[in-house]
């Protein structure tokens, strides 16, 4: 089989300007206006090619079509994507909850990986919901799964809130 290079090429928007303002707008206004296209995807969705799928409070749903591009040395999507598009979907339903004034970063995270993802695999869905939304630290749950709900990996995280960053400071 002879090697046939590939390539990909991805563009996005200054992430400054899309960035969200955490003292003026609140989490779920900012995620929807991610998934409306008024706002700018960041440059890691660009990258790996997730989009939000549906956004409510505590609840999130983000889908990615794997591609080669995503692999790692065994031909399956590398652990560092899945991972990441946990983390995404967990910590956006976390910021889901949060008003303006406050923002939240992901403390930790465990992942377990059920089955491998690969470019074969339909598109996956990664659905996050919120278990304990406090005033200082949130929990949520994901799970990774196809259209006929088969798992490829869930996990959980845990995020602290923390007060925006005042501007000038």
């Amino acid at each position: 089989m002879k090697n046939s290079p590939r390539t990909k090429t991805v563009t996005w928007e200054n992430p400054e300007i899309s960035a969200r303002d955490s003292n003026a707008v609140s989490g779920i206004d900012y995620l929807l206006s991610i998934k409306e296209g008024k706002v700018a995807q960041p440059p890691i969705a660009r990258l790996i090619g997730y989009k939000i799928s549906e956004i409510g409070h505590g609840r999130t749903i983000f889908t990615l079509k794997p591609e080669e591009c995503h692999y790692n040395p065994f031909s399956t999507v590398h652990g560092g994507v899945i991972s990441t598009l946990l983390d995404t979907a967990m910590t956006a339903a976390v910021l889901s909850t949060l008003t303006a004034g406050f923002t939240c970063l992901t403390m930790e995270m465990k992942v377990n990986f059920i089955q491998p993802v690969t470019a074969k695999t339909d598109r996956v869905f990664c659905e996050a919901n919120v278990i304990h939304a406090g005033k200082r630290i949130a929990t949520a749950e994901g799970k990774m799964i196809d259209s006929e709900s088969n798992l490829y990996a869930h996990g959980v995280n845990t995020c602290m809130i923390i007060p925006a960053q005042r501007h000038g400071k």
